[in-house]
C-alpha cells in the first residue's frame, strides 16, 4: 500500500518499531487509557530504542531518519496507542523541532542531544485562551531585563506540560511574537492538573503558567519578533507526523475489522460475506491508501527542502477526517462489540476525534488551502 518503496534502513526502522509496539505498547494501551497516564517505564523504554530522536540528524544524537522516517515510526506507534504517539509527537515533532527549525547552533547543541536521547522531554507552548485557531493573538509577555527575558502568562492544552523538562514557548515582546526555550525546573513555572479528556487520555495535557520566569537571552529561538514564523514552520512538520499516526490507526482498524468480519456470523454466514460489510472495508482501505500516499509524498518533499505549508494542511485535514470515517466504519462492522470497552475499537473511536481539532482545526486547514489556491490563481494578492 506504499506510494514508493522505502529503502533498507527505513524498512528496518519500521520492523524495529513494529516489534517494539507489539511487545511494549499494545499490551499497555488499555491500561494507559484507563489510568490516564503513560507509565514512566514505557517512556524509558521508548528512550532506550531511540524513538525520541528519530527525525533529527545524528550529529545531535538523533536517528538521522528525517521526516519520512519519523512518519514511519509514528505510523507504527499509532497502530498501538494514539496517546503514546501524541506524547512522542509533542516532544519531538513540535517541542524539540521548534529548537531545530529556529534555534541557533549553540541552542541546538545545548538541548537536542538530551531531547533525542529521551533524557529530557519537550513540550510546545503556543495555545492560550485567546490564541487557539487565532494563534497570532498570544498574550503571554516577555520583557527584557538585563541578560534575561522575564515571561508572564498562561498556556492551555499543553501536551507533556507536567512532564516536560523544556518547553518551546511563544510570547509577545515589543517586536511581536518571539520564541524561547524555557527549562521547566526554573522558578515561576508551574503546571496545572491534567485535563480530563474524551480521548488520548494517556497523554498528559495541562495548563502551564509562567510567573516572572527568567530566561537567559541566549535561549531565544531565532530572532525577536520572528517567533510566529517558527511556530508555523514547526506545525507544518508536526501535521505530517499527525497524519502518519492516522494512517497507523486506520490500518489497525482495517485489520481488526477484517478479522472480526470473518469470525462474526449472522444468518448462518460470516458477515464478511455480506456486500454491506465488504463495501465498508473497501471504503476504509481506499481512504487509508490515499492518506498514506499524501503523507509520504509530502514528507519526502519536506526532506528534500521543498515548501509544504499547503500540502501539510491538506495532510492534516484529509487524514484526520479520513480516520474518523475509518473508525466509524470499524465500530459499525463490530456492532455492539464496537461500542464496548472490551475491544480496542471503542478506544480508537474516542482517540481519533481530537485529530480534527489540535495542531489546527479542520476549518483552519481549509482556510490555509483555499487562500493558497486563490493566491496562485491571481484572485488574491495577500
Amino acid at each position: 500500500m506504499n506510494l514508493f518503496e522505502f529503502n533498507e534502513e527505513q524498512n528496518m526502522l519500521r520492523d524495529m518499531v513494529r516489534e517494539f509496539v507489539n511487545a511494549e505498547v499494545k499490551p499497555l494501551a488499555t491500561q494507559i487509557d484507563e489510568n490516564e497516564e503513560i507509565p514512566r517505564s514505557l517512556i524509558d523504554k521508548i528512550a532506550e530504542v531511540g524513538l525520541f530522536g528519530t527525525v533529527f540528524p545524528e550529529e545531535y544524537n538523533g536517528g538521522g531518519f528525517g521526516e519520512v522516517g519519523y512518519c514511519i515510526a509514528q505510523e507504527e506507534i499509532g497502530r498501538g496507542c494514539l496517546s503514546t504517539a501524541t506524547m512522542i509527537g509533542a516532544h519531538m515533532s513540535i517541542g524539540a523541532n521548534a529548537i531545530f527549525i529556529g534555534g541557533s547552533e549553540e541552542l541546538k547543541r545545548k538541548y537536542l542531544p538530551k531531547l533525542c536521547s529521551g533524557e529530557w522531554i519537550a513540550a510546545f507552548g503556543l495555545t492560550e485562551a485567546t490564541a487557539g485557531s487565532d494563534s497570532f493573538n498570544v498574550r503571554t509577555r516577555a520583557e527584557l531585563d538585563g541578560d534575561h527575558w522575564v515571561l508572564n502568562g498562561e498556556k492551555l492544552w499543553i501536551t507533556n506540560g507536567a512532564i516536560a523538562d523544556v518547553i518551546s514557548v511563544f510570547a509577545r515582546t515589543t517586536r511581536g511574537v518571539t520564541a524561547f526555550v524555557v527549562e521547566t525546573a526554573c522558578d515561576g513555572y508551574s503546571a496545572g492538573p491534567k485535563e480530563k479528556k474524551m480521548g488520548i487520555r494517556g497523554s498528559m495535557t495541562n495548563a502551564v503558567t509562567f510567573k516572572d520566569v527568567r530566561v537567559p537571552k541566549e535561549n531565544l529561538i531565532g530572532q525577536e519578533g520572528r517567533g510566529f514564523l517558527t511556530a508555523m514552520k514547526t506545525l507544518d512538520a508536526g501535521r505530517l507526523g499527525l497524519g502518519a499516526c492516522c494512517i497507523g490507526a486506520a490500518k489497525e482498524m482495517i485489520e481488526l475489522s477484517s478479522r472480526y468480519a470473518k469470525e462474526r456470523r449472522q444468518f448462518d454466514a460470516p458477515i464478511a460475506n455480506f456486500e454491506a460489510v465488504q463495501f465498508m472495508l473497501a471504503e476504509m482501505w481506499m481512504t487509508t491508501y490515499a492518506m498514506e500516499s499524501i503523507v509520504y509524498r509530502t514528507a519526502a518533499d519536506y526532506d528534500a527542502g521543498k515548501k509544504i505549508s499547503t500540502q501539510s494542511a491538506a495532510v492534516k485535514l484529509f487524514c484526520s477526517e479520513g480516520l474518523d470515517k475509518v473508525v466509524d466504519s470499524a465500530v459499525q462492522i463490530h456492532g455492539g462489540m464496537g461500542y464496548s470497552r472490551e475491544l480496542p475499537v471503542e478506544r480508537m473511536y474516542r482517540d481519533s476525534r481530537i485529530n480534527r481539532i489540535f495542531e489546527g482545526t479542520s476549518e483552519i486547514q481549509k482556510l490555509v488551502i483555499s487562500h493558497d489556491v486563490l493566491r496562485k490563481n491571481g484572485i488574491w494578492t495577500l
